[in-house]
């Protein structure tokens, strides 16, 4: 069995059509369909089917692309085995957000040059979506991304994810309204029901999380404009255009006030992503430690 055609299927699994899988592979969709067909001989059942225009996974198929993943990252892995002592050298391309970028890599970043002077990392600021697609194209090493436990990511079977830190978020409002005396998130939404809401213009989890709290105080928010820098969110804020998420515990620009949210709190949990059988790559598993290190002595 060639890892080659398994590599055709599992992509066919991923991106859904042979043209697809042709575009990110460089190669044509009648050489997919071929080294499909090849894998279906070898295997001695259909792995696709016509599904109108186009083809889709049998149950057979869907079942050996996971098998796929699994087979694919131990020869990855094994590959990276071969010089396990190796130091630490290359460019290590790490896709990520502006926060974690700002804590836990540039930190390292100086030290490296020193300690390590023929590895050099590679930055790219992006969130967590945009992050995950340049790593699941192979266009990045380690990917820096978050969630919230309201609006939790999907998993993914060809990524190795560990968890990095964690941190509570509120509600900022204007400074000078008025603001519910009873504790609880449902609360605190339900005052605010009928204000306009300020959400990410790159990222839908803060959305998903105000629809969430929103649903559980009866109503549905009036989510408005857009802004992915959070000093931009509290100038808006500040403005009187509307209410947003924040991190607790950041410093607040005159004229905004956050509130807590808790029963249920809204957390951020922040995550470091590589590909399965790359992270044990020299370069990358240093870096994703050293980071690891400094995800503990806090944002």
């Amino acid at each position: 069995m060639e890892t080659r055609r398994l590599q055709m299927l599992a992509e066919l699994a991923r991106r859904g059509s042979m043209r697809a899988v042709a575009e990110a592979t460089g190669t044509t969709t009648s050489t997919v369909s071929q080294q499909v067909a090849a894998l279906a001989q070898d295997m001695g059942t259909a792995l696709i089917e016509p599904h109108g225009r186009k083809v889709r996974l049998t149950p057979a198929g869907r079942r050996l692309a996971e098998h796929a993943v699994t087979i694919l990252a131990a020869v990855e892995a094994a590959q990276r085995d071969l010089s396990p002592d190796a130091p630490p050298t290359g460019t290590v391309r790490v896709a990520g957000f502006a926060t974690a970028i700002r804590a836990q890599l540039l930190p390292i970043i100086s030290g490296l040059s020193t300690s390590h002077p023929e590895l050099s990392i590679l930055v790219r600021e992006h969130e967590p979506a945009e992050a995950l697609h340049l790593l699941a194209n192979d266009e990045a090493d380690l990917a820096l991304t978050y969630d919230y436990n309201l609006a939790p990511a999907e998993p993914d079977p060809a990524v190795t994810i560990t968890p990095l830190w964690t941190a509570p978020w509120g509600l900022g409002i204007p400074d000078h309204v008025a603001r519910p005396s009873a504790p609880g998130a449902p609360e605190v939404f339900r005052w605010f029901r009928t204000a306009d809401w300020i959400g990410n213009s790159r990222n839908t989890g803060d959305e998903t999380v105000i629809r969430t709290l929103a649903s559980m105080a009866g109503f549905t928010p009036h989510l408005t404009h857009q802004a992915d820098n959070l000093n931009l969110v509290q100038g808006m804020i500040a403005a009187g255009m509307g209410v947003g998420l924040l991190p607790m515990g950041t410093a607040t620009l005159p004229g905004v006030h956050l509130m807590p949210l808790t029963a249920p709190d809204v957390v951020l949990r922040a995550f470091a992503v590589a590909r399965r059988g790359r992270d044990s790559w020299p370069p990358l598993a240093l870096l994703t430690d050293l980071i690891i290190r400094q995800s503990a002595q806090g944002v």
